[in-house]
C-alpha cells in the first residue's frame, strides 16, 4: 500500500507564544485539526512530498497524525528555527527527526548528527539525509516556526 506524507511548514507572529504557534499552524494549513503527534518512524512504501497542506472545511476538528518540530521565541533579536530531517530506504521506510534552535545551521547540525547515529544500528540501508528547515527572527512580538510531516486525517 502506497502512502503519501506531506511536509508542510509555517511561520507565525502573535501577541503570545501560543497565538504565534496558532498562526504558524494556520500558515502551514493545519490549524483546524487536533494534532496527534507521532514518533519518527516512516512506514514502508511512503513517499515524502514537500508542499503546503490543504485543509478541508468538512474536516474541521478531525484528528491529524503528524511528526512536528516547532519553536516559539519572544526575546527580541533571537532566532526561531525548526526543522525535520529524514532518511529513507529503497522501499520507502525511514526515519524522521525533529529539532529546533536559534539558527538554521544549529538545526541542520542536530538533524545530521541525530540521523547519522540512528541509522548506525538499524539493518536497513538508508539513502541521503534530507531536511526542511524554516525560521524567522523575533522583532517585537512572539514568533513561531514549525515544520510538520502530515501522515493522515481521520474523523472521530
Amino acid at each position: 500500500m502506497f502512502m503519501k506524507i506531506i511536509l508542510t511548514s509555517g511561520i507565525g507572529e502573535g501577541n503570545t507564544k501560543l497565538s504565534a504557534f496558532d498562526k504558524a499552524l494556520n500558515d502551514a494549513g493545519i490549524a483546524n485539526y487536533n494534532l496527534i503527534p507521532l514518533s519518527s518512524v516512516v512506514p514502508k512504501n511512503a513517499e515524502i512530498v514537500e508542499g503546503k497542506f490543504t485543509s478541508k472545511k468538512e474536516e474541521y476538528g478531525h484528528k491529524l497524525y503528524v511528526v512536528i518540530a516547532h519553536r516559539e521565541e519572544d526575546r527580541i533579536g533571537k532566532g526561531c528555527f525548526a526543522g525535520l530531517g529524514w532518511v529513507q530506504a529503497k522501499d520507502g521506510k525511514g526515519l524522521f527527526v525533529e529539532h529546533e534552535g536559534e539558527t538554521e545551521e544549529e538545526v541542520k547540525e542536530k538533524i545530521v548528527k541525530s540521523l547519522t547515529d540512528m541509522v548506525k544500528y538499524r539493518e536497513d540501508e538508508f539513502g541521503e539525509i534530507r531536511y526542511k528547515i524554516t525560521g524567522t527572527v523575533c522583532k517585537d512580538k512572539p514568533v513561531c516556526a514549525l515544520v510538520c510531516a502530515v501522515y493522515r486525517v481521520e474523523g472521530w
